[in-house]
């Protein structure tokens, strides 16, 4: 395990951290001039509030294999009277996940109606805000402004946008020789945001939720990445210096990547699917939080990964998995969570799948921790390992 820690999933520092800094630098250089061309300001317009938020494992330091995937949310400023909705108790939305609406206020689509036509739908006879709409606009008006990017960093770098639909805009960077001494071309998922106030946003919801209905379009997905980080850094100055817990995130990361290979559809999809690096982490904060934290210093790595598998193992027989954030009384004070996040209730990320496929997961997973050895030697050649991100 430790040898393919090192040699397969460990990034080095050096690298990361060239990265992350020209990946800083040319996502700056857009939102700037994204701000600037875009929509005036006003109470009818759509515009970049101007900043952007580093989110995901390359921002949390367990990112595995090659840093050249990052994250990046890019809050928006809207117009007042969208007031957030949660509409889990209605049953709207994909189950195992919290899904909020932003739904305006009582005659405001009739006094804004240009906004309203441009960026709304109905849902149960209410204007609400689509995200579908919005991701559009962003797109577009991202597409428009990266000429201006392209010339001022051509000396350092070629950008290019991608965009799928559905899905954030992806932009490119290959940077240019001798510019970043690492040479490597960098792949940045541009994630449009609703502010929520106390570093807590709404992205929009991925494109496999439920079709036949507007509810899709007219729901966003809570994003409380920034808690996560908050949570991340107290743990490093609680646990000993030396701690294992992200190192063996990292290593279940890599076991559940190289198990897929020898996986069939339609079960190869689901295994990804169920122990999703979200799942993977949320399973690993409540693991933490229910002992000492001097057990995870770095010499008893493999004993604390294996209670990591099985405290999953029993989470996919239970089928449930409560997210960590969401309506926990115990998360400690040192952390402090917005409002909003503690009067939510709770959500199970197990239950969009059904016993058999928990069931199966579960047995897989044990076979996979019994046999890492095994399959870090069969899966770890060249041909297996994970290609370069392509749009």
């Amino acid at each position: 395990l430790e040898r393919f820690h090192a040699r397969q999933l460990r990034v080095s520092p050096h690298v990361l951290g060239h990265s992350k800094a020209h990946v800083g630098r040319v996502v700056a250089e857009l939102v700037r001039a994204a701000k600037a061309q875009g929509l005036q300001p006003g109470p009818l317009a759509l515009s970049l509030r101007g900043d952007f938020v580093r989110i995901g494992s390359a921002y949390e330091q367990h990112k595995v294999r090659s840093p050249d995937c990052f994250d990046v949310l890019v809050p928006l400023r809207l117009p007042p009277h969208l007031e957030p909705q949660p509409r889990r108790a209605d049953g709207l939305g994909p189950c195992g996940a919290f899904v909020c609406g932003l739904r305006a206020r009582d005659g405001w689509t009739r006094r804004c109606r240009p906004f309203a036509e441009g960026f709304c739908v109905e849902l149960q006879g209410r204007s609400h805000l689509s995200s579908g709409l919005v991701l559009r606009w962003f797109q577009g008006h991202l597409q428009r402004c990266l000429g201006a990017v392209r010339y001022r960093l051509q000396e350092r770098c070629r950008v290019s946008l991608s965009a799928c639909p559905g899905q954030p805009p992806t932009l490119h960077i290959l940077p240019c020789s001798d510019y970043v001494c690492c040479h490597i071309s960098m792949a940045v998922r541009l994630v449009p945001a609703i502010p929520l106030g106390d570093a807590l946003y709404l992205t929009a919801l991925p494109p496999e939720g439920p079709h036949g209905s507007l509810a899709p379009e007219a729901l966003w997905g809570l994003n409380a990445s920034r808690q996560e980080q908050r949570l991340l850094g107290w743990l490093k100055e609680q646990a000993p210096a030396a701690s294992c817990h992200l190192k063996c995130l990292q290593i279940l990361k890599g076991l559940r990547d190289l198990r897929r290979h020898g996986l069939e559809e339609p079960f190869c999809s689901q295994w990804g699917r169920v122990l999703s690096s979200y799942v993977l982490k949320t399973a690993l904060f409540s693991l933490l939080l229910q002992g000492p934290l001097e057990a995870w210093d770095e010499r008893f790595l493999v004993e604390r990964l294996e209670d990591l598998v099985l405290y999953l193992r029993d989470c996919l027989r239970k089928q449930v998995l409560m997210d960590f954030f969401l309506g926990n009384t115990s998360i400690p004070e040192a952390v402090a969570l917005p409002r909003f996040l503690k009067e939510a209730a709770p959500v199970n990320l197990l239950s969009a799948f059904d016993g058999p496929t928990l069931d199966l997961v579960a047995f897989q997973l044990i076979s996979t921790w019994i046999q890492a050895p095994h399959i870090i030697r069969m899966y770890s050649s060249p041909r297996y390992l994970r290609p370069a991100p392509s749009p």
